[in-house]
């Protein structure tokens, strides 16, 4: 005999339950690989979307931050504007507050002058 018979042979010798039996590990390990690759296919679709979903939080996140960068900007600008009255009202405060010493000062001269007259009258 040669291969090719030999081969025949063999695949004749195979009883149908055997070869249905194959038939069916087949078809089951088809099934079972194509469920995890369905499996792999979902978690990949998820991290797709929470990507997405990423991508949009983080892009709302720096228009965000933008936006209060530019009001800081501005905010900024404006303080610097305001500074020349903020230095004229500190200088205020401080000609304020050597006016009023200067009243308090005048003031106890004045009690005192006030007092040096009403003992001359007395006299």
């Amino acid at each position: 005999m040669n291969q090719t018979e030999d081969a025949k042979e063999t695949v004749e010798e195979v009883p149908e339950d055997v070869v249905q039996l194959c038939r069916e590990t087949f078809k089951k390990t088809a099934e079972y690989l194509h469920g995890e690759l369905d499996g792999t296919i979902e978690d990949y679709k998820l991290l797709e979307n929470m990507n997405r979903i990423t991508i949009n939080k983080y892009s709302e996140m720096k228009s965000t931050a933008e936006d209060i960068a530019g009001r800081l900007q501005t905010l900024n600008d404006k303080y610097k504007q305001l500074q020349p009255f903020l230095d004229q009202i500190d200088q205020i405060e401080e000609s304020v507050n050597t006016l009023e010493q200067a009243a308090y000062k005048l003031d106890n001269y004045s009690k005192r002058l006030e007092n040096r007259f009403k003992n001359l009258e007395r006299r």
